[in-house]
């Protein structure tokens, strides 16, 4: 058995918290310590008391004054467009059509999937994000080399062969039989095996005719415990685009309802313009609407409701994301500190205990993998983050002045980056210290 002690810091939340004051709702501890043995936690307490528990030859890392957090998650991501981050457009429909699908279609080529995906885990490795949720493109290709780099890694991660066979140009597309058979050779292949999750993935009803659409669902029936992602409502010619194309459906979610696909494990990217009715509907099937700040910013598609969706008498499930490339920024921290100002332009609040939350155990709960990752609870993965909030001289000279723990959270939050993240470990292992540099690599 493989042990390993660290002691700094650590911050788990145990439920939502309702305010600052809401101190029942996480844990602290000023000089804890952490026990890891084969990848999962063993114990999580004040360090004397897990100390005394650890065996004699354990090895031990002191992060001391640093915080050690469950490893960070990332709830929507699109892992084909690394190459497409800081691309100028006016608006979703634009940035897809000029940057977006003629650098996706590069990945049918193995060899450019493979290159990606080895950056692609060493900047979410770096940025202290231990879980995401990706899209990969319409090529098997993409999927093949994005699950093996998880594998390699050891790293639970969520993805997809993306499913679409109209409006993309030809070698986007896919047709409904060979979308059903790939994705179906993907879940064989991949799903279950090391710490894979495979997700069902029609991009958007706009790229899927209702032939297509119908074996998503096959497969969603055939799979009932795998998670399916797709994207709702982002922006108004989105919208009335997908409404034109689904003359039959009440709405743009209930083309997804109608075909058997909204449910507690479907992640909806963006979700911004819902209607009441659209949002009851979420509720009821425990469907999750996912922010996405940096890129409803970047490409102006609108204001997302977070703090209304979550009080509603129905509230609606909520993750958080960086949906790299139309978001602009691979940080968590910065994810959140956009999300927080948009709550600021609504009238609304969302302070740092919550934008902590939302990154950790509530990305977890919104994934249904709560019993896995996102606390550090006993038993869990021991995916872990330790971050120092004085990384930078900016960052040193406010902590001068940091008396409490949100405080210190908040300043994580707004002028956090790669730099403020020590280390990252995966299933008990540094991942972060471990990166190989992209000029020796190459």
């Amino acid at each position: 058995m493989t042990s390993l002690l660290l002691r700094g810091r650590l911050l788990s939340f145990h439920r939502a918290p309702e305010s600052l004051a809401d101190t029942a709702s996480y844990l602290y501890e000023e000089d804890g310590g952490l026990l890891i043995e084969d990848g999962r936690i063993a114990k999580a307490g004040p360090y004397a008391a897990v100390k005394a528990v650890a065996a004699a030859e354990v090895t031990e890392i002191d992060h001391r004054p640093h915080l050690i957090l469950p490893g960070l998650i990332d709830t929507h991501v699109h892992f084909p467009q690394m190459q497409v981050i800081a691309s100028y457009a006016a608006n979703l429909l634009e940035w897809l059509n000029t940057y977006t699908f003629p650098e996706e279609c590069r990945f049918v080529e193995t060899a450019h999937a493979e290159r990606i995906a080895t950056h692609f885990y060493d900047e979410f490795l770096r940025q202290g994000t231990t879980t995401a949720v990706a899209y990969c493109s319409v090529h098997k290709s993409s999927a093949d080399a994005f699950f093996a780099e998880a594998m390699r890694r050891n790293m639970l991660m969520v993805g997809g062969k993306v499913m679409m066979d109209r409006h993309a140009p030809q070698g986007l597309l896919d047709t409904p039989q060979l979308g059903y058979d790939e994705t179906r050779a993907v879940i064989e292949q991949w799903h279950g095996k090391g710490r894979n999750h495979v997700a069902i993935t029609p991009r958007f009803a706009i790229t899927s005719t209702p032939e297509q659409m119908r074996a998503a669902q096959a497969l969603a029936e055939e799979y009932p415990d795998l998670h399916i992602q797709t994207h709702l409502s982002e922006n108004h010619e989105e919208i009335r685009f997908t409404c034109e194309l689904y003359p039959d459906a009440t709405d743009y979610t209930d083309i997804y309802a109608r075909h058997g696909l909204l449910g507690k494990k479907t992640l909806l990217g963006h979700a911004i313009h819902l209607s009441e009715r659209e949002a009851d509907v979420l509720a009821e099937t425990g469907s999750v609407a996912v922010h996405c700040p940096t890129s409803n910013l970047f490409l102006g598609s609108g204001l997302f409701p977070l703090k209304a969706l979550a009080r509603r008498e129905k509230p609606v499930r909520i993750g958080v994301a960086t949906d790299i490339g139309g978001g602009s920024s691979y940080s968590m921290f910065k994810t959140l500190d956009e999300a927080y100002k948009i709550q600021q332009l609504l009238g609304e609040r969302l302070d740092p205990l919550e934008s902590f939350y939302r990154m950790t155990r509530g990305n977890a709960e919104a994934l249904s993998l709560v019993d896995r990752i996102g606390t550090l609870e006993e038993g869990t993965d021991a995916d872990l983050v330790v971050l120092n909030a004085a990384a930078t001289p900016a960052m040193r000279l406010r902590m001068e002045t940091v008396s409490t723990l949100p405080e210190e959270l908040f300043l994580l939050q707004t002028l956090g980056d790669d730099r403020a993240v020590v280390e990252t470990y995966v299933a008990g292992q540094a991942g972060k210290s471990t990166l190989v540099a992209p000029s020796q690599r190459e």
